[in-house]
C-alpha cells in the first residue's frame, strides 16, 4: 500500500459524510477510539483502515505505537491468538496534528461474528460462542502463568471472524478464528496500564470529560481484565444483534464452559438478569454519549466554525 494515497484521502476527508470525501469511503465499523473505513481508491482495495485522529503530539503517537506493537506480540506470540494481516502508518493531518491508521486485510462482512449470528443455525452459533470462549481462555491462561504482565481483551462477538470464509463450508467447531480489535492495546506491567487511557476521552465532548473520567473510565477499562464481565458483554451482544431469542442458551453455554473445561479458572457463572441489566445500562450510556458527541460536533462546527475530526454514526441499533 502506498502511504501517499492515504495522505491524499485524509487531506480530502469529509468526517460528516465520508462517502462525499474527495476520495470516497464507507464506514464499516465503529470502535471506542477508532472508526473503520473502506476507502474506494485503486491501491487501497481489500483493506480496512482504522482511523484514529486522537493524538496531539508525535510523542503520543510514538508511545501508542510501542504499546500497540507490544500488544500484537503478546496476543500472537505469547497467547496464541490469530490476527488478520496488518500494518500501521501515521502522518500529520492538514492541521498539523497526527493521525494514526491501523491497516488490516478486509475480511468478508459475512465472516464476522455479528453477521454470523444471522447466518448460522442456532446450534452452530452456540458452537461459535464456545469457540470464542476457548480463544479468550488463552488470555487468562497467560495472565495466571505469571504476575508481571496482565492482558485485557474485548471479546464481543463482532471482534471475531472466521478465516478463509466459505459459506458452503461453515464449520464453527473447527474453523480458524481471527481476532480483529487491536486498536485498544490493553495490558498492564507490574500493575501499571501501558495504554494512556486518557486517549479514550479524546473524542468525548469537553463538558463531559471530567465526569467520564470520574465515573466510567476506570470501570470500562477494568472490565476487559475480568473473564466474567467479558463473557457478560459477549452474550449481551445478542441483544444488540437482535438475537435475544438465544440469550438463555448462550448463558447456559457460557456457564457450561466455566464449570466444565474452564473450571480451573474459577470464573463465577453469569445470569440472564445480569446480561439484560448490563445491556440496558450499556445501551443507555452509549446512546447518551453519542447524543452529546453530536451536540459537541454542532457546537464546534456550526457555532465556533471549527473542525470536528471524528466520524460519528448517525444511528446505532441497540
Amino acid at each position: 500500500m502506498n502511504p501517499a494515497l492515504l495522505k491524499e484521502f485524509e487531506a480530502g476527508l469529509n468526517p460528516r459524510f465520508v462517502e462525499r470525501s474527495r476520495i470516497p469511503a464507507q464506514v464499516i465499523g465503529y470502535g471506542e477510539i477508532s472508526t473503520v473505513l473502506a476507502i474506494e481508491a485503486p491501491g487501497l482495495e481489500g483493506l480496512a483502515f482504522k482511523r484514529m485522529p486522537i493524538f496531539y503530539t508525535q510523542e503520543e503517537v510514538d508511545r501508542y505505537t510501542a504499546t500497540y506493537l507490544e500488544y500484537l506480540r503478546l496476543l500472537q506470540e505469547e497467547i496464541g491468538l490469530r490476527l488478520p494481516p496488518h500494518a500501521h502508518v501515521s502522518f500529520p493531518r492538514p492541521n498539523g496534528l497526527p493521525v494514526f491508521y491501523i491497516i488490516q486485510q478486509r475480511l468478508p462482512a459475512e465472516s464476522i461474528g455479528n453477521r454470523l449470528l444471522h447466518q448460522l443455525p442456532d446450534e452452530a452459533i452456540l458452537l461459535l460462542v464456545r469457540r470464542v470462549l476457548r480463544e479468550l481462555r488463552k488470555v487468562w491462561d497467560f495472565n495466571r502463568r505469571q504476575t508481571r504482565i496482565q492482558v485485557g481483551i474485548d471479546g464481543q462477538i463482532s471482534n471475531w471472524a472466521i478465516a478463509d470464509y466459505l459459506p458452503e463450508r461453515l464449520d464453527p467447531e473447527n474453523a480458524t478464528l481471527l481476532y480483529l480489535d487491536t486498536s485498544t492495546p490493553l495490558f498492564r506491567v507490574d500493575g501499571v496500564e501501558q495504554l494512556d487511557t486518557e486517549l479514550f476521552l479524546r473524542s468525548a465532548p469537553s463538558f463531559l470529560v471530567w465526569i467520564l473520567r470520574l465515573l466510567f473510565l476506570k470501570d470500562v477499562v477494568n472490565r476487559y481484565y475480568d473473564f466474567h464481565r467479558v463473557a457478560v458483554d459477549l452474550v449481551a451482544n445478542f441483544y444488540k444483534e437482535k438475537r435475544a431469542d438465544l440469550i438463555g442458551r448462550a448463558v447456559a453455554t457460557v456457564n457450561d464452559f466455566f464449570t466444565g473445561e474452564a473450571a480451573d479458572l474459577n470464573v463465577p457463572p453469569i445470569t440472564e438478569k445480569e446480561v439484560r441489566s448490563y445491556y440496558r445500562e450499556d445501551a443507555f450510556i452509549w446512546s447518551l454519549y453519542l447524543a452529546m458527541r453530536r451536540l459537541d460536533r454542532f457546537l464546534r462546527t456550526r457555532v465556533l466554525r471549527g473542525e470536528y475530526p471524528y466520524i460519528l454514526p448517525e444511528k446505532i441499533e441497540r
